[in-house]
């Protein structure tokens, strides 16, 4: 495997299961693939969850790991081509990226979306050029349309918690006080259709998605009723998608948190977001302290579904 972006590149997803569950059985089975090899990581943003796990699973097989935040301890980045680079940008991708990938075996990079262009943000400029002049195997570690390692996780944990043939999983949209971006909730869509689950979708009017990314999702605006016999639910925010509102809050309606009241609506559902989460804004104390929910066991998936990535692309080198 030579890039990691969204769920097309991971192949088979019950092939991709089960060696995650193989994975997660012996972590250190495959210590000598990743031996004398390096896995440089590049952060345009911040991270805790995906920094910590990435590591970790780069560990397991052996990897000499090097973190780069690019924000402080680097030269700052034009991303532009054909620019006057007069301004605070001393440094261009185009030369930075074949040095960085002349000091390591694998890349991967986190940059988020700027919520400001909706062309550029979703021609995802940042990873591409690290994909087309890196010479390396590269991965994102959320990029502005996709998070791939938790849509990996999230799908890891659905089917390890799981009871049902086809279960009903419900993507539902809470409120935020900040404008965030659509990866997170883009790339689970893909993935859960990609899974074939009854899968639904719920959001206030204004918060449709790319239908790229819906697929064949039911989209519903009743919140409630979405979650009528639901076996997953997801919270997540996300800013409008469609313009002329790209990347701003149109609503924050409190009363799309998920609380106790919501959740008896469902068949005993467990409860999942990827973190970080403002509580009594996108979920009640209550729900996610309790038995039902996931959000520790998914973060912990975060290194599994790392380690799959990252043996399948030693593999290949």
């Amino acid at each position: 495997m030579r890039k990691f972006t969204d769920v097309t590149d991971i192949g088979s997803l019950r092939q991709a299961v089960d060696e995650a569950f193989e994975i997660k059985r012996d972590r250190f089975a495959h210590t000598d693939l990743g031996k004398n090899h390096t896995l440089l990581m590049i952060f345009f943003n911040s991270s805790l969850r995906t920094r910590l796990s990435t590591q970790k699973a780069a560990m397991n097989l052996g990897m000499n790991v090097i973190v780069l935040d690019v924000n402080q301890g680097a030269w700052k980045l034009e991303t532009e081509r054909g620019v006057i680079m007069d301004g605070d940008k001393a440094e261009h991708l185009l030369e930075a990226i074949p040095v960085m990938g002349s000091y390591c075996d694998i890349i991967g990079v986190r940059a988020f979306a700027g919520l400001k262009d909706r062309d550029e943000d979703y021609g995802e400029r940042v990873i591409s050029q690290f994909i087309r002049h890196s010479g390396r195997p590269v991965f994102s570690m959320e990029a502005a349309t996709r998070h791939p390692l938790q849509s990996f996780a999230d799908l890891i944990t659905i089917e390890e918690f799981n009871t049902v043939e086809r279960p009903k999983v419900v993507l539902t949209w809470a409120p935020h006080p900040k404008a965030l971006p659509q990866a997170v909730p883009n790339s689970f869509a893909e993935w859960m259709n990609a899974a074939d689950y009854d899968f639904v979708i719920t959001h206030p009017h204004g918060y449709e998605l790319a239908p790229e990314f819906v697929g064949n999702a039911t989209v519903e605006y009743d919140q409630r009723r979405a979650f009528e016999g639901a076996h997953f639910i997801y919270a997540k925010n996300w800013s409008a998608y469609n313009a002329p509102d790209y990347g701003k809050v149109l609503n924050t309606d409190r009363s799309w948190m998920v609380d106790e009241e919501k959740m008896r609506l469902t068949d005993n559902a467990f409860f999942m977001h990827c973190l970080p989460v403002r509580r009594n804004m996108i979920v009640s104390d209550a729900v996610i302290e309790s038995e039902r929910s996931l959000v520790i066991p998914q973060a912990a998936n975060r290194e599994i579904s790392a380690q799959v990535v990252l043996k399948r692309m030693l593999e290949s080198l």
